[in-house]
């Protein structure tokens, strides 16, 4: 029975099987020329994971990294899964996105971080992320890096369309998408309206709770008011023609959008604060920071678009040194120095210092955007949980989804109705008791 889900399909991890991969990994172990030193192998794409690593290793002169970055994050989970299988090649520590660590923790592949300690730094990050690190109630990850959702908006572009201040209700949102449809054909408040982590921030922020997991036991359940509430608001912006499909994130579209000021807003995680900058160099001083717009006026509530974790595989032998690294670089010495590069973190000790909350910064018109951001963190609604094979969910919803977002096809609630079913039967058909 294979308890998973991801790129990697029927993915078994019988438990008589762990004993005979650790003996087989023990062989495996790797030593430095001098003998005396304990290596590990970390595999991340995370580049300021990697300029962390001379640092620590002068910190720590009896433990030396051994860094790989062996492609995107599904590349990475696939080689993990197959490395595993064949019980060598497999590193100590690894990044996982928050949605992606759950199949590796149901599948027993992931170390217990709180026999090594770890549940001693939960007052250093903000509720939800602490959440995310933990499945079935065992803490597997570490924070890296966190996604708490702002909203980017042009203010020249908003000042042209009439519009004096940032939306900070829903309602309000959709009057001022009205304001800038009205300035041109190529003018939307925002764009990507199939991307399921826009989508997802939005369920999340109201409330919604389609996902949970018991043991074995899983829901999946998009029927919830909140649910419903979110949907019915996003099927109005494209039924409007508020929103556009036709410019996908990270695209040449989406640049010249963002730099000519077509694109409106960007509802997207505060590491996006990083990526604007080269991606619209003309727009420089017409960018702000808001917090996400609320549901009802009065509350202050953020989600969560992307992020990720440093997790130890069980499998690994050398699980003491492992963790030394993942805790200097998830909560010691090696954090701010990740945040200088640009890092967006989830550590309190970092959200409430002044130096990171004063900064100003010339791109968004010497906005302190910190201070959104930091109280964004904060403020992510608590109770979210992916489900463990969301990293399959979330090709599937390709599929599903695209006949509605490119033809038009049906609407939102039945692609969430296709999307539903196709993830129970294949829960199902993985072991899972999924309903």
């Amino acid at each position: 029975m294979s308890l998973g889900g991801g790129k990697t399909d029927n993915v078994e991890a019988p438990a008589e099987s762990e004993e005979e991969k650790t003996e087989e990994a023990a062989g495996e172990e790797a030593t430095s020329p001098d003998g005396d030193k304990t290596e590990i192998t970390v595999w991340s794409w995370d580049a300021t994971v990697e300029a962390a690593i001379p640092e620590f290793e002068a910190a720590n002169p009896d433990i030396t990294v051994k860094f790989e970055n062996v492609g995107s994050a599904s590349d990475q989970y696939k080689a993990i899964d197959n490395a595993l299988q064949a019980g060598t090649g497999f590193p100590d520590v690894a990044q996982f996105e928050y949605f992606a660590m759950p199949y590796f923790a149901v599948a027993n592949k992931l170390a217990d971080l709180s026999l090594l300690g770890a549940g001693d730094y939960a007052s250093d990050y903000v509720d939800a992320v602490w959440n995310g690190v933990h499945f079935n109630n065992t803490l597997y990850a570490l924070p890296l890096d966190y996604g708490q959702v702002v909203m980017f908006y042009n203010q020249d572009t908003f000042e042209k369309a009439g519009i004096a201040e940032a939306p900070t209700t829903w309602d309000e949102y959709y009057e001022a998408a009205k304001k800038i449809r009205a300035l041109g054909d190529d003018y939307y408040i925002s764009n990507a309206a199939g991307d399921i982590f826009l989508i997802m921030s939005l369920i999340w922020q109201a409330g919604g709770q389609p996902f949970s997991t018991d043991g074995n036991s899983v829901k999946v359940d998009f029927s919830d008011a909140n649910t419903q509430k979110a949907l019915s608001f996003w099927q109005k912006m494209i039924d409007e023609d508020l929103v556009t499909n036709a410019i996908g994130n990270w695209s040449d579209d989406w640049n010249r959008a963002l730099n000519d000021g077509t694109l409106a807003t960007q509802i997207i995680g505060g590491w996006m604060t990083a990526n604007l900058p080269p991606r619209a160099p003309d727009a420089s001083g017409n960018f702000r920071v808001a917090p996400m717009p609320q549901w009802n006026e009065g509350e202050n509530y953020s989600a969560e678009n992307g992020g990720s974790t440093l997790a130890i595989l069980e499998a690994s032998e050398k699980k003491e040194a492992a963790f030394k690294f993942v805790e200097y670089i998830t909560h010691g010495d090696g954090v701010r120095p990740r945040v200088d590069s640009n890092a967006t973190v989830p550590n309190i000790s970092i959200l409430e210092s002044e130096e990171f909350l004063n900064l100003e910064d010339e791109y968004y018109g010497g906005q302190q955007v910190n201070q959104v951001i930091a109280d964004a963190a904060a403020n992510v609604r608590t109770g979210w949980q992916f489900p463990p094979f969301f990293e399959w969910m979330r090709n599937d919803w390709t599929d599903v989804s695209m006949p509605f977002f490119t033809n038009g096809e049906g609407d939102i609630f039945e692609v969430f109705a296709n999307w539903q079913q196709n993830s129970i039967d294949y829960g199902n058909e993985q072991g899972f008791t999924v309903e």
